[in-house]
């Protein structure tokens, strides 16, 4: 795959042009932070899904899957501590009316050579040297007039700075909490408050007893669940990353209390193959980010994070928590139901401590825009250099596998080019069919969405019962027997996995 600097603008152009994403309710204007997936980006999106859930539930013996009702009783954030704890810190601009997390923000003071503060300016960025880095450029044509220069930094949660967008002042932080409140039954009041869930995790938690001895599963074991949450988020910004109503991945795996270290090692490992090797990422904006421990969540022993490089830097894709037994111990408390676990051969009784995997749907399927998006450069007519916009999925999550075209609208080819389409995609292959325009455009609108192979029926295919396969990246093609199409993609489709980097 072609490393490329690319911005998100292009990825947010295609992502509409093609039919991949759009904003909610855009005739009405849109819905800040919330997106449709149109028809290739659902299948984006499912095979997202698909590839996760065979990875970690039916590759496995030992992790069974769940789906958890979006409502649930109210006690539940209590216990796990989202009713008391679930907050941001929120600041808003006396002038522009902006509204900012100041955690995510970092505040330069620029000095002269006599320590004057001479520019005060705040920048989208927890990291000092990306904020000083932008504060030069900002002012660049000032920094001219001083010999030496020195810049401060300073976290705006713990020093507020100006307004980032407009320089105007900002209000002192203030708590946000983050869940949405909504209500049940037919007449509103205190009692029929709930809240839609904030994370997926919770469900998992509180239905351990009923899964394990409905499964008769043994500790070590998972639970792993796909579902909708909700967060109403103080800031969302860069397309889908961060939007208010999302997709999780999250698999809890229960574990004797003297094992976290040991499987909290061994889930890291694991999960961060599988972005390469079963995804198709490079693993060259792939890395670990640990959470100091200062930053740890009130109930993590250890926590890390995979980060990808997107367009907008470093940014989480996946947590790999060591949650201990918190969450077990908080419901057994608040609900007075025992929720440890006995061990049926050494009879031994306890709390199982938990590692978490959490993933976010909607951030890898914006990962695998980014990292497949390439503009290739070609040799058109007249050696003519051309650029043609490609999407280089691997097959695997690739919205369409393999697109079917007759080299002409002619019945004696468009019937057995549908036959041929038909059979493939009975044959488990993700297919289009597509007679408009000249072959070369049809070609490069299955580029542009990311079609690994495309398949030509044309007149000689009549004579020699063969087609033209045609790669998507090299553009080089190969003539297949009729009956022979199918084993040949596959193959062409397995060598895809030794060439990840």
């Amino acid at each position: 795959m072609v490393e490329q600097e690319i911005t998100l603008d292009q990825v947010v152009s295609l992502s509409k042009r093609r039919g991949f994403i759009f904003q909610s309710s855009e005739i009405y204007g849109g819905m800040g932070a919330c997106w449709d997936y149109g028809p290739l980006g659902v299948e984006l999106k499912q095979n997202v899904k698909t590839c996760w859930w065979d990875y970690m539930v039916r590759a496995r013996e030992n992790v069974v899957g769940m789906d958890g009702s979006i409502l649930m009783h109210p006690e539940v954030w209590v216990a796990s501590g989202h009713v008391d704890g679930f907050h941001d810190p929120m600041s808003d601009c006396k002038e522009c009316k902006a509204r900012i997390r100041p955690d995510q923000f970092t505040v330069v003071e620029v000095r002269d050579e006599k320590g004057k503060v001479v520019e005060t300016a705040s920048f989208e960025t927890e990291d000092p040297e990306a904020a000083v880095k932008e504060c030069r450029e900002k002012f660049r044509k000032e920094l001219r007039r001083l010999s030496e220069p020195s810049f401060i930094t300073h976290r705006m949660e713990e020093r507020l700075g100006p307004c980032p967008y407009c320089g105007g002042e900002l209000t002192e932080p203030r708590q946000f909490n983050l869940m949405f409140k909504t209500h049940v039954g037919a007449v509103e009041g205190e009692g029929s408050e709930v809240y839609l869930r904030p994370e997926t995790a919770q469900a998992i938690f509180v239905n351990f007893r009923n899964i394990q001895q409905t499964t008769r599963q043994r500790i070590p074991f998972g639970i792993a669940q796909i579902g909708k949450a909700f967060r109403n988020e103080i800031v969302t910004k860069a397309f889908i990353f961060r939007s208010r109503e999302f997709e999780q991945m999250e698999m809890q795996f229960f574990i004797p209390p003297e094992e976290d270290e040991k499987w909290y090692q061994y889930w890291k490992d694991l999960r961060m193959r599988y972005y390469s090797e079963v995804l198709g990422v490079s693993s060259k904006r792939l890395r670990w980010e640990p959470h100091p421990a200062d930053k740890l969540a009130h109930y993590a022993k250890a926590a890390a994070d995979i980060v990808y490089d997107f367009p907008m830097g470093w940014q989480e894709i996946e947590g790999v928590h060591n949650r201990g037994d918190f969450d077990l111990s908080q419901h057994a408390s608040h609900s007075g139901k025992d929720m440890s676990y006995r061990d049926p051969v050494t009879n031994r009784t306890y709390v199982p401590k938990v590692i978490e995997t959490s993933a976010g749907v909607d951030r890898c399927v914006l990962m695998l825009l980014c990292s497949a998006y390439s503009e290739l450069e070609e040799i058109g007519e007249g050696h003519k250099r051309d650029t043609r916009t490609v999407l280089q999925f691997h097959p695997r999550v690739a919205p369409t596998m393999v697109a079917v075209f007759p080299l002409s609208k002619k019945t004696e080819l468009v019937e057995p080019s549908h036959r041929l389409e038909a059979e493939l995609r009975g044959d488990g292959f993700r297919t289009a069919f597509d007679v408009t325009g000249a072959i070369g455009k049809r070609y490069r609108r299955q580029d542009e969405v990311g079609t690994p192979f495309c398949v030509t029926f044309d007149f000689d295919s009549l004579q020699d019962g063969a087609v033209t396969i045609r790669h998507r990246d090299t553009m080089e093609q190969d003539r297949v027997a009729l009956d022979k199409v199918a084993e040949v993609l596959r193959t062409k489709m397995k060598s895809w996995d030794g060439n990840i980097g």
